[in-house]
């Protein structure tokens, strides 16, 4: 069901690009962590699986996590890619699917990327810098 875990408590990390492909294949199933506001307000993958790793207001841990990462995990037979804002989030969220028995993996950059010199962010990298498949609402 899954591969070694390393160092790191998880599968590994894959770029945006590698994700996409993965879930383009169907061999792996995009989930993306950021709070219901995030996806609303930012933009989110269409095909995507919406199960927040912590919520707004207040970023509190979502006590429905388990659950939901069970539930998309479909029984361990697609890898599981989880994606944030910039990657941060993701790789807490890619340790308890990992703990849980799920091949997962974080995406690097998330969906907005680094912030540049200025703190902005969506410039440097990202899901969305990188010309893949997005929408907003």
């Amino acid at each position: 069901m899954t591969e070694p875990v390393g160092e790191k408590g998880y599968a590994g990390d894959v770029m945006p690009e590698q994700a996409a492909q993965w879930m383009a294949s169907g061999e792996a199933v995009l989930v993306d962590v950021r709070s219901d506001a995030e996806r609303e307000w930012v933009g989110y993958v269409p095909g995507a699986v919406p199960l927040a790793w912590k919520q707004w207001p207040g970023m509190v841990p979502n006590p429905a996590f388990d659950d939901g990462i069970r539930a998309v995990g479909e029984g361990g037979q697609k890898k599981l890619v989880l994606l944030c804002r910039s990657g941060v989030r993701s790789i807490a969220a890619a340790k308890r699917a990992t703990e849980l028995g799920f091949e997962a993996y974080n995406i690097l950059e998330g969906f907005e990327g680094n912030p540049d010199d200025q703190g902005h962010r969506g410039l440097l990298g990202g899901w969305r810098k990188r010309g893949l498949p997005w929408k907003q609402n």
